[in-house]
């Protein structure tokens, strides 16, 4: 099956998926060429947390299908250092670590913590300039969601190389109301940014961080579906990246995303069925703001 988009949950080793995305029994050494199966990519939200070893990166790429995106995220010992000029030489250890799966990595992510300022675009500039290979970047200082000439430096920086500023939506997540333990986790460590439409390259970036309640979310997709809809249109590959507090309905959100963007897009070709949609976390309603 072949997208004109990249379709993706933030990893693909989740046991909670067993009995929906992946069958009953699954091992998880299966979960990879199964994730494969049904998405075409993959935010590779463990990079983040853990370098991986060697070994790993070659069973990757044997099992990752041509045409698949992983979108590795530098470690956070580079994202966040106190110095960005610092930790090139790092960022690169870690590209050529994961030489092996080639195109498949494209692009990297930067995810930048809030204490990330303006003061510090310069340190950015050398990082991408000195780094050699596609890039997305997230930001979260609230100064770059100001709409002042602080958020249009960051812009100019991004537009001039060609560089993603990552477009994170976790409205429908801070939308609803609820003292279940997974998702006041999820709103303590989520950024609640404004939200970003950018497309400064042909491979726009989106995070949706979904509301655990599935149909919750469509107000605030259908914004979204027209304008990825758009994107494709004018030729661009965007990546979707669809997020729920705990991670346990990402697939289900996934493709109600890819089956509500099929009525914008007649002829979108259809995703493989899960086995069955996993139970919530809590029960009862989850009020909404």
């Amino acid at each position: 099956m072949k997208l004109p988009y990249f379709l993706g949950c933030p990893s693909w080793n989740e046991s909670a998926w067993l009995g929906s995305l992946y069958p009953t029994g699954t091992p998880a050494t299966e979960f990879l060429p199964r994730y494969c199966s049904m998405f075409n990519s993959v935010e590779g939200n463990t990079t983040l947390y853990a370098w991986p070893s060697e070994q790993k990166i070659e069973r990757w790429a044997e099992l990752m299908p041509e045409g698949f995106r992983f979108c590795a995220k530098l470690p956070r010992e580079i994202s966040q250092a106190e110095n960005l000029h610092e930790v090139l030489d790092l960022a690169l250890t870690f590209r050529r670590l994961l030489t092996p799966l080639g195109a498949q990595v494209t692009p990297f992510w930067l995810q930048l913590p809030a204490s990330f300022g303006p003061g510090r675009l310069a340190e950015l500039a050398a990082l991408i300039d000195g780094f050699g290979a596609p890039l997305a970047v997230e930001v979260r200082h609230r100064a770059f969601f100001e709409r002042g000439e602080e958020e249009r430096a960051l812009n100019r920086l991004l537009l001039d190389r060609g560089v993603e500023r990552i477009c994170l939506d976790s409205r429908a997540l801070f939308s609803c109301r609820s003292r279940d333990p997974a998702l006041l986790h999820a709103q303590s460590k989520k950024p609640r940014v404004p939200v970003r439409p950018t497309a400064f390259s042909d491979s726009p970036q989106l995070r949706f961080i979904g509301h655990p309640q599935l149909e919750a979310n469509d107000g605030f997709m259908t914004p979204w579906l027209e304008k990825v809809a758009s994107w494709i249109e004018a030729g661009k590959s965007p990546h979707v990246y669809l997020h729920t507090p705990d991670n346990h309905r990402a697939p289900e959100l996934a493709q109600r995303f890819h089956e509500q963007l099929a009525g914008r897009l007649p002829g979108l070709p259809p995703l493989p069925p899960l086995e069955r949609a996993p139970q919530l976390s809590l029960l009862g309603d989850w009020p909404v703001l």
